[in-house]
C-alpha cells in the first residue's frame, strides 16, 4: 500500500479516480526548478521573520506563512493552476454552484519537529456537514524535496470510507515522499499530518485548498487579500478568491456610502468595474470586509 503517483500530464479523469478510492494522489514534477526557485523568493522574506507554532498541532518547529495571494505572485500562479482548478471543479460540483479558494499557507517543518497529529480538514466545520459531501479539495506544492525523513506529509488512503473514530495503525499510515515541484492532491476527508523532521534539512511546502462557494473560508480572503491589493488581480484569481457571488444573491455588495441606488443590490464583479467610481468602491469595501459574504 502506498500514495500513487502519476506524471504531469495526468488526466483529471485519472486524478478523479484514484481519489475515489484512496483520497490522496501525487502529481509528480509539475514545477520548474525557475518555479521553485521564484516561490522561494517570494516567501523567504516571510519565513525568516515569522515565528513557530506555540502548541503540537501547529508545530514548535514548525514556520507557517498565510495570506499568500497577496504577497507572492508566483503562489497565485499555483493557485490558477488550470490541472488542479479542472479537479476541484469536478470534485466539489456534485453538492455545490461552484468552489472557491478556501486556504493558503506555506508551512516550513524544521529539524526537531514531531509528528502532528493525525487528523480530517473537515473538522474546520465542526461535524455539522454530512460525511457524504466532501468539502474541501486541498493541493500542497513540494517546494523542497518531501521525504520520509525531513517530515513528508503523513497520509492513511481511504480513510475516508472509514467509520468517523476508527484509528488508523501503523502500517496503514503512508508518507508523501515526492521532489521539489510535485503535488500532493487530497480530500478533506482523508486522515492526514504532518511528518516528523528527523534530518537537518527543512521541508518547504505550499499548501492550497478548494471549498464550496457555500462554506465559509478557513482563511478570510477579504483579510488577507483586501480590496485594495484585490483590484489588481486578474478577474478570475479575484472570483476565486471570493470576490464574486456564489449563486443568484449568494455574496452580493452593496456600497453604503452610495445614495443613488445605481448600484443597490449588485454582485461583488460590480465593485471593480470601470465605469462607476472606483475608488469610492473599494474604501466602502474596505470597512465592509470583515462582514463580507464569501462567496463566488
Amino acid at each position: 500500500m502506498g500514495i500513487q503517483h502519476l506524471n504531469s500530464n495526468a488526466s483529471a479523469e485519472e486524478i478523479l479516480e484514484i481519489l475515489d478510492a484512496d483520497a490522496g494522489v501525487i502529481i509528480d514534477n509539475v514545477l520548474s526548478s525557475d518555479q521553485i526557485d521564484r516561490i522561494n523568493s517570494d516567501l523567504e522574506p516571510y519565513l525568516k521573520n515569522t515565528n513557530e507554532g506555540q502548541d503540537e498541532f501547529t508545530g514548535f518547529n514548525t514556520r507557517r506563512v498565510g495570506a499568500l495571494i497577496a504577497r507572492s505572485p508566483e503562489c497565485r500562479e499555483l493557485a490558477m493552476d488550470p490541472l488542479v482548478n479542472n479537479v476541484s471543479k469536478k470534485f466539489l460540483e456534485p453538492h455545490s454552484d461552484g468552489y472557491q479558494l478556501h486556504f493558503t499557507s506555506a508551512i516550513n517543518i524544521g529539524p526537531g519537529e514531531t509528528e502532528q497529529i493525525i487528523h480530517r480538514d473537515r473538522g474546520v466545520w465542526g461535524g455539522y456537514i454530512p460525511r457524504k459531501i466532501e468539502t474541501q479539495l486541498s493541493t500542497i506544492w513540494a517546494i523542497t524535496d518531501f521525504t520520509k525523513e525531513n517530515g513528508a506529509t503523513q497520509v492513511v488512503p481511504g480513510s475516508h470510507k472509514w467509520d468517523r473514530d476508527r484509528i488508523p495503525s501503523e502500517d496503514e499510515i503512508c508518507y508523501a515522499e515526492m521532489s521539489a515541484g510535485s503535488v500532493l492532491i487530497y480530500t478533506g476527508s482523508v486522515m492526514h499530518g504532518g511528518g516528523a523532521n528527523t534530518s537537518k534539512m527543512d521541508r518547504l511546502g505550499v499548501l492550497i485548498h478548494y471549498a464550496p462557494t457555500w462554506l465559509r473560508q478557513e482563511e478570510n480572503q477579504y483579510l488577507s487579500c483586501p480590496p485594495n491589493i484585490a483590484k489588481d488581480l486578474s478577474p478570475e484569481l479575484r472570483s476565486l478568491i471570493g470576490y464574486s457571488k456564489g449563486g443568484y444573491v449568494l455574496g452580493f455588495f452593496t456600497d453604503p456610502e452610495k445614495k443613488d441606488g445605481e448600484l443597490e443590490g449588485v454582485s461583488p464583479e460590480r465593485m471593480f468595474s470601470k465605469t462607476h467610481d472606483e475608488y469610492s468602491i473599494i474604501k466602502s469595501a474596505e470597512k465592509l470586509v470583515t462582514n463580507s459574504s464569501k462567496k463566488r
